[in-house]
């Protein structure tokens, strides 16, 4: 008897890295279900990409910041599928406001940490005690290594920050059934979403600090998360995996503290 194909629920899957790996877990054999809000020619061409391919995938509308939304979204897929084996969460609920603390305004503070832990939050009610029930699953949530900085982006470091720790969680309150939790924190990843902010100073500013030499680009970003959330990755859990192109080793090559340990 064939096997059912697994499926993975993705939101924000319309664009960056979020469609990057859709493309991805589709080549390697899940029916990939594309959520996204509002551009659903975007999320048509990813599953389009992903069918002429040979793989398998649906777009499916959500906003992931409405409890209700998400949970009509979840029973559609399980009434077509009777599963989701993956959850990744990736959607950029809120554009993070880029001002220094003194300039920031305490709505646009708690829309951004607020609307970030909402689309987590939601989306991993709706899949989890399905999830329970068969004893199987792998969540991955996708974060940022802005959770450790610090300057004018309080509201988007806050974020993350939240965003892995109720990740940590979750995996401690489903490793017992086989649930498989952890985050990817990417460091500055070139796509879509970031060219408005990764101006011409800011990337080479990045690349000069990068073993790679480069910036990543959604394509690297898909081949990690897809790697996470596959169950051949053992029995790592609870994790914030950072991913940044080896700029915090460089970093620490060219303002070392082990001078002081000498």
């Amino acid at each position: 008897m064939r096997e059912p194909r697994r499926v993975a629920l993705i939101s924000g899957a319309g664009r960056g890295i979020g469609a990057a790996t859709a493309r991805e877990l589709g080549r390697r054999g899940y029916h990939v279900v594309v959520n996204y809000r509002e551009n659903t020619a975007a999320a048509d061409r990813v599953v389009g990409d992903i069918r002429e391919a040979g793989g398998s995938a649906e777009a499916q509308r959500a906003d992931v910041c409405d409890g209700g939304q998400v949970a009509d979204m979840v029973r559609r897929v399980y009434a077509a599928h009777g599963h989701v084996d993956v959850l990744i969460c990736n959607a950029n609920t809120v554009n993070p406001p880029f001002a220094p603390l003194l300039s920031l305004s305490w709505e646009a503070f708690i829309g951004k940490v607020g609307g970030e832990l909402a689309g987590a939050f939601f989306l991993t009610q709706a899949v989890l005690s399905e999830m329970r029930r068969r004893g199987a699953g792998r969540i991955v949530y996708i974060s940022s290594t802005a959770a450790d900085w610090a300057g004018s982006v309080a509201a988007h470091s806050t974020a993350k920050a939240a965003l892995n720790t109720f990740s940590r969680h979750v995996a401690a309150t489903a490793a017992q059934y086989g649930i498989a939790v952890n985050t990817v924190a990417f460091g500055t990843v070139r796509t879509d979403a970031t060219a408005g902010v990764l101006h011409e100073d800011l990337r080479r500013y990045t690349e000069e600090r990068s073993v790679l030499g480069r910036l990543l680009d959604a394509d690297d970003a898909a081949k990690t998360v897809a790697a996470v959330a596959d169950d051949s990755f053992g029995a790592a859990v609870g994790q914030v995996i950072r991913v940044d192109g080896g700029y915090d080793v460089l970093d620490q090559q060219l303002h070392p503290t082990s001078k002081f340990f000498q």
